[in-house]
Parts: structure tokens; C-alpha cells; sequence
């Protein structure tokens, strides 16, 4: 297991993603152990970020992409990629509105993605869909401060 993730919409649910060898994204009930639900990535997964606004997950890749991925949840559509690395996607972070999130590569870089989209957007149309903004890098990419 190279990622984990807390669902925060439902306690019990807990996804978990796999390396090389594996390729996984996994979606555990913690109650009872069961896994509920698996999709093979194609590539190596190093980490995982829940939308707070949506129920999707968003996967980051190493080897050969070294993309992040937008999976819509329960289904495991695949709603998106993106790309930019130059290296595997190390690690990633919501920002506080959890409208973007930050990844950093081994490539020595940071980017930027409005990957959920704008939560006031969303609550003001609850009537209807919002899609994501999904690749959209509005924020752009930033190189790394050494």
C-alpha cells in the first residue's frame, strides 16, 4: 500500500492505493474489512486526495504517465487526466476550500489544479449538475524553491 484515504462523506470507507506491482485504487469498509470495490489504475499509485464537495477521488501516477487521475465514486468512471509531471507524482494536498489541489513531483516541481471545481458554484446550483473544472491548471505550475 503506497496511499491511503479517509472518505469523508461516509466513516467507514477508507480507499487505499497499490504500488507497481498492484496498480490498485481500493475501497474498504473499515467495519467490517470487506473491500467493496477495486479498479486497476494501469500505473503505480502514490497517492489519494477525496473531493470534499463531490463524490469523487482523485489519484496521483508514477511511472509512465506521471499523471493524476479524477475517478468518480462508486462507479470508478475515470472522468479525467492530467498531465504536467516530468517525474512520479509524489504526494498531494487539498487546499483549504478544496476547490485545488497541489501536487508535487519527483521532477522537483509543484503544480497547481482546480481539479474540484468552485464550491460556492456548486451550492448555488443544487438544482442541476456542476462538472468539475477538471484540467483546467488555472493556478499554472510553479518550480520548486530549492
Amino acid at each position: 500500500v503506497k496511499a491511503l484515504a479517509w472518505c469523508p462523506f461516509q466513516s467507514n470507507l477508507l480507499a487505499t492505493g497499490g504500488g507497481t506491482a498492484d496498480r490498485c485504487i481500493k475501497f474498504w469498509n473499515t467495519h467490517t474489512g470487506a473491500v467493496l470495490s477495486s479498479i486497476d489504475t494501469g500505473s503505480q499509485v502514490c497517492s489519494l486526495q477525496w473531493s470534499r464537495h463531490e463524490r469523487e477521488i482523485l489519484s496521483s501516477h508514477g511511472y509512465s504517465k506521471n499523471q493524476l487521475c479524477l475517478w468518480k465514486y462508486p462507479s470508478l468512471v475515470k472522468m479525467g487526466e492530467l498531465t504536467g509531471h516530468q517525474g512520479r507524482v509524489l504526494a498531494m494536498a487539498t487546499s483549504p476550500d478544496g476547490s485545488s489541489v497541489v501536487s508535487a513531483g519527483a521532477d522537483e516541481t509543484l503544480r497547481f489544479w482546480r481539479v474540484f471545481g468552485d464550491p460556492a458554484a456548486k451550492d448555488a446550483d443544487k438544482a442541476g449538475t456542476v462538472s468539475s473544472t477538471l484540467g483546467q491548471p488555472a493556478l499554472g505550475g510553479l518550480r520548486c524553491i530549492r
